[in-house]
């Protein structure tokens, strides 16, 4: 049987995520909702539970009507489509995925989507959790788009033996200028986080979409409360770098960063994740996942993740698309 929940059920969507033996972040409802109030849709908990089979997809179903390019073309409440939040997800099975049930899930699972008029699904599957490889092909239309790093967080001599020569260098050198970082979670921390990382947005002419206002941090603050922190590098009294990291069950991550340029050999971003990996062995944490490169392609900044872990294997990174109503589909494409 589909179930279906809102964020008006937090406490139950919570319960079901926390139900499964291995979940991630992303999967919460307290991660959806500064999501949620930065204009990304409505977050739906997908749950599909039988004999056999149980599996969990976070969603952001979003009328098409409310896009710019489609203002005054059609009505609202007539198509939608959904779509992966911010970062990582699509549907996380427990049990057997090639039985009955499993075609009962599709069954099911296409029903809903025709019910609610959706036209199109865009899934980004969760690297760490390999959730993609279960997926039949007549599901979606899957592509692989390009490797993760992870860093393992299995000792603290390791983590650093993986590390780059060259990374470990910037550390060392890091060290001996007098950065530290500190672990913060109080307002004039996220006020400083914010600044520094807008700061960044600009300096790389980022899109509008990657500014959040106060609510959206507010909501990470107050939301997310014991799910994230801050780690500040510090040179002298001034902040120089600073990151939000993310964790339950099993797993951290790497979720938003920036760094001042004109203080970029100083080498606070090396340092926060060197802490914060550290942080994270302590904790009992299996994996801080850093993501891949910029559009999922190598380049600096892939490589400057790599050097975190540099004989390590990749974490794959996979897309699911999914189309309803290809007839229907294709006119709304010519129309934006």
């Amino acid at each position: 049987m589909l179930k279906v929940y809102s964020m008006t059920q937090g406490d139950e969507w919570d319960s079901v995520v926390k139900s499964f033996q291995q979940f991630d972040i992303y999967y919460l409802s307290g991660y959806v909702k500064a999501f949620e109030l930065h204009g990304d849709g409505n977050p739906l908990l997908l749950y599909y539970d039988s004999d056999t089979l149980r599996g969990i997809n976070v969603v952001m179903k979003r009328d098409i009507a409310n896009d710019k390019h489609f203002a005054g073309k059609i009505r609202k409440g007539e198509y939608f489509d959904i779509a992966t939040p911010y970062g990582y997800g699509g549907w996380y099975f427990e049990g057997d995925q090639t039985g009955l049930d499993a075609e009962s899930f599709k069954d099911e699972y296409s029903a809903w989507c025709v019910e609610s008029k959706v036209v199109s699904e865009f899934v980004r599957f969760h690297p760490v959790l390999e959730n993609a490889s279960g997926i039949n092909n007549d599901l979606y239309d899957m592509s692989f788009l390009g490797n993760t790093v992870a860093i393992e967080l299995d000792s603290e001599e390791k983590i650093w033996e993986r590390f780059s020569s060259k990374n470990r260098g910037h550390i060392r050198v890091a060290i001996k200028e007098g950065v530290t970082v500190r672990i913060e979670t109080s307002n004039e921390a996220f006020d400083g986080f914010r600044d520094i990382y807008e700061t960044t947005m600009d300096h790389d002419d980022a899109s509008s979409y990657y500014y959040f206002d106060k609510s959206f941090f507010d909501s990470i603050r107050n939301d997310l409360d014991g799910y994230y922190t801050l780690f500040t590098a510090y040179l002298g009294d001034m902040a120089i770098a600073s990151s939000i990291m993310l964790y339950t069950g099993k797993y951290m991550n790497y979720h938003l960063s920036g760094q001042l340029f004109d203080y970029r050999r100083y080498a606070g971003t090396n340092m926060i994740l060197y802490e914060a990996a550290k942080w994270g062995c302590e904790h009992g944490y299996d994996w801080i996942h850093l993501g891949g490169g910029l559009g999922a392609q190598e380049g600096s900044l892939y490589d400057f993740k790599k050097s975190f872990y540099k004989k390590g294997d990749d974490k794959l990174f996979y897309v699911g698309r999914k189309i309803l109503y290809p007839q229907l589909y294709d006119e709304l494409v010519k129309m934006r």
